[in-house]
C-alpha cells in the first residue's frame, strides 16, 4: 500500500508540472503558450488542407475556403488563405496602439497579428496566423477562451502542396483585392458595425460535434 502511495505521489509530481491553466492568464501568456507548441493534430479535413476543431466547437457551414464555426453560441468565422500560402504571400501589420490589445505574432516560422477591438461593451477579436484568419464578436468574458480556441485553430492548419498545386497553381487574379481585404484587420477599412450585425445571430444547432475518437496527428496518416 504504501508503495502504491509513493508510485501516486510520483505520477503527480511529474505530470502536475506539466499541466497549465491558461484560462485566466494574460492574453500574452495565452498566445505563447498556444502557439508555441507544434501543433499537428487535425479533425477536420479539406482538399488542400486540414485543421483541427477544439472540443465544444462546431463547423455550421463552409462556402469555398470560409467557414462558420460555433462556440457556446458565439460567431466564429474562418478563412482559409490557400493562395497566400501557395505563393507564401501574406499582408504586413502594423501594431494598433489605439486598439484595447494589438501584437505581431511570429511562432515556428509562422507570422500573423491578433488585434481586440472594444464595440459596444462587446470584443471585435481578429486572428490571422499561419495564412488563416478567424473573426468573432464576443461578450468581455470570453474573450480569453476566444483567443485559445482561435489560436489552437489557426496553429493546427496544415496545408497539402501536392493538392493545392493542383486546385490554385498560378491562380493570383484578385488576390490583393480580395484575400487581403479578408485578411488585413477590420478597423482599416471601417466595417466594424457591419459585422456586429452578422455576428449578434443566434444559432441553435444539433449539429455533431467533431468525433474525437477521429482525432489523429500528423503522423498517424
Amino acid at each position: 500500500m504504501k508503495k502504491i502511495i509513493v508510485l501516486l505521489s510520483v505520477i503527480l509530481l511529474l505530470t502536475g508540472c506539466s499541466i497549465t491553466k491558461i484560462d485566466d492568464q494574460s492574453i500574452d501568456k495565452i498566445v505563447d503558450t498556444v502557439l508555441e507548441e507544434d501543433n499537428h493534430l487535425y479533425n477536420t479535413v479539406f482538399d488542400g488542407y486540414k485543421y483541427y476543431l477544439p472540443q465544444g466547437i462546431q463547423l455550421v457551414d463552409k462556402d469555398d475556403y470560409n467557414a462558420h464555426l460555433i462556440y457556446k453560441n458565439q460567431n466564429y468565422y474562418l478563412y482559409v488563405d490557400v493562395i497566400g500560402y501557395y505563393h507564401k504571400i501574406s499582408p504586413e501589420y502594423d501594431v494598433n496602439k489605439s486598439s484595447y490589445y494589438s501584437k505581431k505574432l511570429q511562432y515556428n516560422d509562422k507570422t500573423g497579428y491578433l488585434e481586440v477591438n472594444e464595440i459596444n461593451d462587446h470584443y471585435f477579436v481578429e486572428v490571422m496566423y499561419n495564412y488563416a484568419k478567424i473573426e468573432a464578436y464576443i461578450p468581455k468574458v470570453e474573450l480569453n477562451d476566444t483567443i485559445i480556441n482561435m489560436c489552437y485553430i489557426l496553429s493546427s492548419v496544415q496545408f497539402n502542396d501536392k493538392v493545392l498545386g493542383t486546385l490554385v497553381g498560378d491562380n493570383v487574379l484578385n488576390y490583393q483585392e480580395e484575400t487581403f481585404n479578408i485578411l488585413e484587420p477590420k478597423r482599416k477599412s471601417g466595417t466594424f458595425l457591419d459585422y456586429v450585425s452578422e455576428y449578434d445571430v443566434y444559432y441553435d444547432t444539433k449539429d455533431e460535434m467533431p468525433d474525437e475518437d477521429k482525432i489523429v496527428a500528423d503522423d498517424d496518416e
